[in-house]
């Protein structure tokens, strides 16, 4: 079915802050996704994986982790990303506004999923370590460390990690760590690591070797899709 998308101006505490929505014109509620960008804020690539999801049937609330006026400014995003990725509580509430954007859109019902990319994929698994109420958390070649690990118990969503073989960015330590992390806090969560790609696996228009150990893999992004397609089927019935 044709794909809605419109623009809503909402705030975490005295940022303002502006997502999209993208659900299909069948007019029944179905499950809600909160896609979270990466680094660059909302941009192309955040639309296209959340047309993407919005196809599955899915209301897709893309929502804008930076603030208004922030993408685009280097000094600006490098500032926002550190301060949230140094204070889990911080990246949690931005997070947790777009979340309950979307729960009271009055298109999404219930469960609830957040997937994210890159900086995204850090941005959802810290939601699901702060114990929100999310059926499933997707990060794909997304950051897997934390200054503050999940407590036991703490997890309630169901945990897909989506993770290329060769990313440098995200070393094999940091994914026996999670590893480690999620067994700790009792999760019930599971990691795909494709071999062959690095960061960045679903940009299809990456120039190569414009960002070191950024490139587009084709497999990875099909096959990841495909896993998380699959992930949410069951997630969210």
């Amino acid at each position: 079915m044709p794909l809605t998308t419109r623009t809503v101006a909402y705030a975490d505490q005295d940022t303002p802050l502006t997502g999209e929505l993208y659900w299909d014109t069948g007019g029944v509620p179905h499950p809600g996704i909160l896609l979270v960008h990466g680094g660059a804020g909302l941009d192309d690539h955040a639309r296209g994986q959340a047309s993407r999801y919005a196809a599955l049937g899915y209301v897709v609330f893309a929502c804008d982790m930076l603030g208004d006026g922030v993408t685009g400014d280097r000094e600006r995003v490098i500032g926002s990303l550190t301060a949230m990725r140094d204070d889990p509580g911080l990246l949690a509430g931005r997070a947790q506004a777009g979340l309950a954007e979307l729960a009271g859109c009055g298109l999404a019902g219930e469960p609830l999923a957040a997937v994210g990319f890159c900086f995204g994929g850090l941005a959802a698994l810290t939601l699901a370590r702060s114990g929100a109420g999310l059926a499933a958390a997707v990060s794909i070649h997304g950051s897997l460390v934390t200054t503050r690990p999940a407590e036991p118990g703490a997890v309630k969503a169901r945990v897909l990690a989506c993770h290329g073989a060769l990313d440098p960015h995200v070393p094999m330590a940091d994914v026996t760590g999670f590893a480690e992390e999620m067994d700790r806090a009792g999760a019930d969560w599971q990691l795909i690591i494709y071999g062959g790609a690095m960061h960045g696996f679903t940009h299809q228009h990456a120039v190569p070797g414009a960002v070191p150990g950024v490139a587009y893999h084709r497999l990875a992004d099909e096959r990841s899709f495909a896993a998380t397609r699959a992930f949410l089927a069951e997630a969210l019935t």
